[in-house]
């Protein structure tokens, strides 16, 4: 099965990505490359954020979906698309199906965020909420197709979702060309494989390091076993990255390309969501505020060095806020 996924990488290619550039910059404003001086003293080294918690769903993850629907014809929406969610997927889906007057319909697991399922309904999406976490919710989306006829968007192994996520490292490399790492958290990986793919398209010696929690280290081990890698279960306060396995895709990507991974406890988590609010005054999801803190943890491998943190999303739940600042 990986060799399918290892020939669909090719359609993930800085071609195909300037293409989707095109499309993007007709809905979004590029996000700000912002360098911040308490941060850099406190890693020891030049540090910017890439600041994808201020698009207009808070996240990244709506450059890929206006790509996506930019690139499918009708026929295959019209009965609408399927897709499951811990959040910033469901969101940045429901608000771009939206503009293309798609229906669509978001599984999320149990407990999910409410703030994030009101939203989503908000953007005019269909909730139904079913399983203990995503991979549950992606299991029942299968079903559901089987029955219903959605159109079912595997966000991690759509390549035009992942060009439109792409279009990020573009930005990075026209406001900052001397970068020299790009720490980028991993859940299902499309975010980190979709970076790579770009930047390593311009520049071949770009160090990219990735961010898991300890909790849920669904990438790290299968890159450390040499193959994809199911937990058993996926608890972490960064939500976005809770995924039980990396999607195939980005997995062919990455396993031969990616510098290294970070992993990170809860604790330390949270007190990157307290350093991304007292460094750079924003309010970063758990997923958002991981790359800060890896960097962090590991600031003396990157001293004297130009370093791009994704802050891939700003969706944080009150509860996991509290308990960030000890509430």
């Amino acid at each position: 099965m990986l060799k399918k996924y290892e020939v669909l990488s090719e359609q993930v290619n800085l071609t195909r990505t300037l293409m989707a550039k095109s499309v993007i910059d007709r809905y979004l404003n590029r996000t700000n490359l912002i360098c911040y001086s308490e941060l850099s003293r406190l890693i020891g080294c030049e540090a910017f954020v890439k600041h994808e918690n201020h698009n207009p769903t808070g996240s990244f993850k709506i450059r890929g979906a206006l790509n996506f629907f930019h690139h499918m014809s009708r026929e295959e929406l019209d009965a609408g698309i399927l897709v499951a969610t811990r959040g910033n997927h469901g969101l940045a889906m429901a608000w771009a199906g939206q503009w293309f007057q798609v229906p669509c319909t978001v599984v999320v697991p149990e407990n999910n965020n409410p703030e994030i399922n009101r939203t989503i309904e908000s953007y005019g999406a269909e909730v139904i909420v079913h399983g203990e976490d995503f991979y549950d919710a992606q299991s029942y989306c299968e079903e559901l197709v089987d029955s219903a006829g959605y159109y079912y968007v595997q966000q991690g192994n759509e390549p035009e979702i992942l060009n439109g996520i792409a279009t990020m490292g573009l930005e990075i490399l026209e406001d900052l060309p001397q970068v020299d790492t790009i720490i980028c958290p991993i859940g299902g990986g499309a975010g980190c494989a979709s970076l790579l793919k770009t930047v390593r398209a311009f520049r071949p010696d770009i160090e990219i390091i990735g961010v898991e929690p300890q909790n849920v280290p669904s990438f790290y081990n299968s890159w450390k076993k040499g193959e994809i890698v199911i937990l058993d279960e996926a608890h972490s306060v960064a939500d976005g990255l809770a995924s039980r396995s990396v999607f195939h895709l980005p997995y062919a990507i990455l396993k031969d390309t990616i510098n290294d991974v970070v992993l990170l406890t809860e604790d330390e988590i949270l007190e990157g969501i307290r350093m991304a609010l007292t460094t750079t005054h924003n309010l970063a999801e758990g997923a958002g505020a991981v790359s800060l803190m890896a960097a962090y943890k590991i600031k003396d491998r990157l001293a004297g060095k130009k370093v791009v943190m994704i802050m891939s999303g700003g969706n944080l739940n009150m509860e996991s806020l509290k308990t960030a600042l000890g509430c």
